[in-house]
This record gives structure tokens, C-alpha cells and sequence, in this order.
């Protein structure tokens, strides 16, 4: 057998890994997010999924167009049948949209601060403050000291998922803004970046991944139900407009009998009424209609 040919007939008896991948839904973490599906990946082996990052972007989260420069990170630490269960190991800010709010007039004060929550998980915090003018090297140190100081005390006192709420929504930053004003005015503060370094405790607050899917099964089942019903509405009106004189409406006379559906015959049909009961036959269909109604 020619070589080409035998490398042909390895490559026919090779498996094909393609077809032994399967898709796995990317799940957020429990709280604060409720195991909501964020995304698909494709995989051999459960256990290759473990560890792998996933990213998202927050506005695609949570719909908060404000946050478009804010990318979410994810890590997925379990696989249970085809859901793929994540962490949040913390964002980070688009370098463009940081670029961008620093100007040759602003003071720029930046920190990497680290962080044990109240929950044992170790954070590391990178901050970033803009002044509205130029400050001084002792002012610069002073408001480091306050935002770090800050950072501190919120991290002691709060959950890790109180600390990405703060973060995620702006409390964290105002908070910061508030106290750092004392000494400059500040134009914005950012927390620019976080990092999970290690984690803690996890509290499993909120619905279980099985009430999460059967609520998400029986949304399901109704939207397919409206979508049915629509359906057969659409389907009753096609077959009104293509069948218009399948059934004629009767009206009843005053005296019992029944009376046409004038409505729905033609300016024709209607002259020839008023021609053989000796009436008028000029005007519009509606006169036709009460000159025969008279």
C-alpha cells in the first residue's frame, strides 16, 4: 500500500473527537446570580471543565448599559449532568475606557490593596481616583490612605457576595468618593480590577439548582403554550379571509323573520333589491342600505 494511502486509512480509523464533545451550560454562581445560564461550552469529559475561566460582560448580565467596559470572570469549579457551576473570581475594567478618563490636568492615584472578607475569602482590590485638578504628592498619599482604609473596613465587615454587590452596582466607589473628597475634590473613582486569591466559606443562600431548572422548565412550558394558542388564532383568521361567504350572519327582523347581511353584499346586488321593491338605486352603499332597511 502506497504511503498517501495508508495515511488515508489512519485518518479514517482515527476517532473523530468532534463527535464525542458534548455542550455544557455555563451557570453563575448561586448568589447572587441563581445558577442563571450565562453561557455554552463544548467538552469531552466533565472533569475537563473544571477550572476553565469563562467571561461575560456586565452589561449582558445584568442589562446595565452603563457597565459595558466592566468585564465579568467566572471559573467553573463543578459539573453536575450538563450544568457547568461557576465562581466569581472577580473584573476588571476595559484598559480603553481607563485610558480615557485620564487627562494631563487630573490627579491619578492608584493602590492594589489585599482583602480578607468577613467570610474568610482573600481579595485583592485595585482602585483608581482622579481628581478634578492637580493635588500635591501629600494629598495624593492622603487619599490613598482613605480609599485603602475604606476597602479595609467594608471587606472586614461584609461577605465576599456583599463585596461583589457593592462593587458591581457603584456603592463601594461613592462610598469611597464621599470620604476621599475631604481632602480634593474627586472627579471619579473606579475599582478598577478585583482578583479572588483564595477562597473562603460559601454561603448557599437562594433557590437550589433544581428549583432554578424546574421553574426554568415550566417557563418553558408556557411560553410553547402561547405559542400554540397563537398559532391556532392565526390559523382561524387565515381560514376566515379564505372562505368569506362560508357562513353567511343572519340578522332577525322585527317581525321574527330573518334579515340578509346587507354588509356584506355587493353595490350590485343591493341596486337590484331597491330596483325590484321600486326604490332609488343613486348614492353610496351605505344609502343603498338604510333606503332598503326604510
Amino acid at each position: 500500500m502506497a504511503k498517501g494511502a495508508k495515511a488515508r486509512a489512519a485518518a479514517r480509523r482515527q476517532r473523530d473527537k468532534w463527535k464525542s464533545k458534548r455542550w455544557y451550560s455555563i451557570r453563575a454562581p448561586r448568589n447572587p446570580w441563581s445558577f442563571r445560564i450565562i453561557g455554552e461550552t463544548l467538552a469531552e469529559e466533565p472533569e475537563m471543565l473544571v477550572g476553565r475561566n469563562y467571561e461575560i460582560m456586565q452589561n449582558e448580565l445584568d442589562g446595565d448599559f452603563s457597565k459595558m467596559h466592566v468585564k465579568i470572570r467566572f471559573r467553573v469549579t463543578e459539573v453536575l449532568g450538563n450544568d457547568a457551576i461557576t465562581e466569581f473570581i472577580g473584573h476588571q475594567m476595559m484598559q480603553d475606557h481607563v485610558r480615557r478618563q485620564v487627562r494631563r490636568d487630573r490627579g491619578k492615584i492608584d493602590d492594589t490593596i489585599d482583602v480578607v472578607t468577613e467570610d474568610g475569602f482573600y481579595v485583592r482590590f485595585k482602585p483608581l481616583l482622579l481628581t478634578v485638578g492637580r493635588v500635591k504628592s501629600s494629598q495624593k498619599n492622603q487619599i490613598r490612605t482613605i480609599a485603602r482604609e475604606s476597602i479595609l473596613k467594608a471587606g472586614a465587615s461584609s461577605t465576599w457576595v456583599a463585596m461583589q454587590k457593592s462593587v458591581m452596582d457603584g456603592e463601594l466607589e461613592a462610598k469611597i468618593k464621599e470620604e476621599a473628597s475631604q481632602i480634593s475634590p474627586i472627579r471619579m473613582v473606579m475599582i478598577r480590577r478585583t482578583q479572588l486569591i483564595q477562597s473562603g466559606v460559601t454561603i448557599n443562600d437562594g433557590p437550589t439548582l433544581e428549583q432554578i431548572k424546574a421553574e426554568e422548565e415550566a417557563q418553558k412550558a408556557s411560553i410553547n403554550e402561547e405559542i400554540e394558542e397563537s398559532e391556532i388564532a392565526e390559523n382561524a383568521v387565515d381560514e376566515d379571509e379564505a372562505n368569506p361567504d362560508a357562513e353567511e350572519t343572519v340578522e332577525t327582523s322585527a317581525d321574527g323573520g330573518e334579515t340578509p347581511d346587507y354588509e356584506g353584499m355587493t353595490v350590485p346586488e343591493l341596486k337590484a333589491i331597491l330596483k325590484e321593491s321600486g326604490k332609488p338605486v343613486s348614492g353610496k352603499k351605505a344609502d343603498l342600505i338604510s333606503r332598503i332597511l326604510e
